[in-house]
């Protein structure tokens, strides 16, 4: 069962480069990389990591910078699926 995101978690994320996207109950970041190889590849490693986790998010990908959303449409918004989403998407990126 998902459950909501907690306030400590959404802080966290916020504190870590995700912000809030206006009318929704979702996060939203912008990952830069070296080139499209690099955005692509980035893109496949969490791909794995949406299907393990049956949470997939919202993206698309322009050369090497790729747009993400977060929120859970199950439960109208922000929920734990998405914080942990989020931090290995960040964690993908070190």
């Amino acid at each position: 069962m998902t459950t909501p995101i907690t306030d400590t978690d959404r802080t966290d994320l916020l504190a870590n480069g995700w912000q809030m996207v206006e009318g929704r109950d979702a996060i939203a970041k912008t990952y830069v990389f070296g080139n499209f190889v690099e955005a692509f590849g980035w893109m496949t490693r969490v791909a794995i990591w949406a299907e393990k986790l049956n949470h997939h998010p919202e993206w698309d990908n322009v050369y090497k910078t790729v747009n993400v959303v977060l929120t859970t449409h199950d439960t109208g918004g922000l929920s734990d699926l998405d914080a942990r989403l989020a931090r290995r998407m960040d964690s993908l990126t070190e």
